[in-house]
């Protein structure tokens, strides 16, 4: 996908669609800090209530692609970041209106396949109607992931290998899109992430750690994410926050690996903070997607 230029980002308001979690906030702050302003369109039973109402805001439903559109309009953004989590819904728990109703069959056969194309999917309905996608790292790039360890702690000899081996992995599962993240310990995969998401997975392995399941010393271990191979990086890129970091260390964990440029970081400083007090090294590498 060829990047939008910094120049053309500047027309209205950043619609922000908002799912769970800390991260579209950081992506509004960030914006902010550049200039730019921000409009939320908060997904009803997602998005944080007492963060969204500092910020502009509207509230929709999951499926509401009408009034989405018809306040977006009203509100003159023309540019969409879709940014925080969400779970797959049912076809039953949608919320369609007029003007879903008129993209049901593609957003039928969007919901058929992995969330790699169930997002490109639904982005390319806003697309249809004459919104520009744009990723969170384009319009905040101060908040994608460095290159390099952050604070103190480095992944020594056995981490680094697992790291590889963790990348090569998800390189390997991309064309079945299923997720981003893996756990790698000393050669051995302990957990590959599939619709349960990383914090679920990280909590699976403490407990396994718990009951014995996991016989490796604490500090072993390396949570790996990567964006999948030949992804749309407008949609769900990878991202850690200082609960990434919590459940890591929790877990056992040693470290977390990401691809430096491809991975949000929400609230870095306090991720680099806890990942200090933690012993937990956190390690952007090059991506090797990127162009030279």
């Amino acid at each position: 996908m060829t990047a939008v230029p910094q120049a053309a980002l500047q027309d209205g308001p950043l619609g922000i669609i908002c799912g769970a979690g800390t991260v579209p906030f950081a992506v509004a702050e960030a914006a902010l800090r550049r200039g730019r302003r921000v409009m939320l369109f908060a997904l009803r039973g997602w998005a944080d209530a007492q963060a969204v109402a500092a910020y502009p805001h509207h509230w929709i439903a999951v499926g509401q692609v009408g009034r989405f559109c018809k306040l977006a309009r009203a509100e003159g953004c023309r540019d969409v970041v879709l940014v925080g989590g969400l779970v797959r819904p049912a076809i039953s728990q949608l919320r369609l209106d007029w003007g879903t109703l008129a993209h049901t069959s593609r957003i039928i056969r969007s919901l058929h396949g992995g969330d790699d194309h169930l997002l490109t999917g639904v982005g390319r309905i806003f697309e249809l109607e004459g919104f520009r996608l744009i990723g969170a790292h384009e319009v905040a790039p101060d908040i994608a992931a460095p290159l390099g360890a952050l604070g103190r702690h480095r992944p020594d000899g056995d981490a680094e290998r697992d790291i590889e081996l963790g990348f090569s992995l998800l390189a390997a599962t991309s064309p079945f899109d299923i997720g981003q993240a893996v756990i790698v310990a000393r050669a051995r995969v302990l957990a590959v992430e599939a619709a349960e998401g990383t914090d679920a997975m990280l909590e699976r392995i403490g407990a396994l750690r718990e009951v014995g399941r996991i016989g490796l010393p604490h500090g072993v271990g390396v949570l790996v994410k990567a964006p999948k191979r030949h992804q749309d990086r407008r949609y769900d890129l990878p991202s850690i926050g200082p609960n990434t970091v919590a459940k890591a260390a929790r877990a056992g964990l040693g470290g977390i690996a990401v691809v430096a440029g491809a991975t949000i970081m929400a609230e870095p400083q306090r991720v680099v903070d806890l990942a200090d007090r933690s012993g937990v090294f956190v390690f952007g590498r090059p991506d090797r997607e990127a162009g030279p």
